[in-house]
């Protein structure tokens, strides 16, 4: 299951990535914004990382204008490893080697089709393990320490 949020400046670009997921047939739940109407882009990442935190999601998608407020936010809540990502490339190794979980996208930065490209990307590719583990475990580790 994939969760989607977005804030106002990310919304277009978010509605054009959930026909692309109606089309593939990808389930998923939106957690908003509903307009362009502006929006507090915390408050949407938050619902967005709560369902990968708790494990309600396996993946989560947030978009904002430029993707980094978005992780900044997910990436407080435990078990969420969110990777902003402007090419297929850094998609390709968030979740290769740093098992990331969360996908953010600048509506700014990527066109329909780039944003299209990075998150099947992001899908395709699975976590290579071996010593990229032991370095998420790390993370894991520091998160344990840090997150009370």
């Amino acid at each position: 299951m994939i969760v989607i949020g977005a804030d106002h400046g990310g919304y277009k670009l978010k509605e054009e990535i959930k026909k692309y997921l109606d089309e593939k047939e990808i389930k998923y739940v939106d957690k908003g914004t509903h307009s362009e109407e502006s929006v507090d882009y915390p408050q949407i990442a938050k619902e967005v990382a709560k369902e990968v935190s708790t494990k309600k999601a396996d993946i989560g998608i947030l978009i904002c204008r430029s993707g980094i407020g978005m992780a900044m936010c997910a990436n407080k809540f435990k078990g969420v490893r969110c990777a902003p990502c402007y090419k297929e490339q850094t998609a390709k190794f968030s979740r290769m080697h740093n098992n990331a979980n969360v996908l953010a996208l600048g509506a700014d930065y990527v066109s329909v089709n780039e944003a299209i490209c990075i998150l099947r990307q992001f899908l395709a590719t699975q976590f290579e393990g071996g010593r990229h583990e032991a370095r998420v475990n790390l993370i894991s580790e520091i998160e344990k320490e840090n997150m009370k």
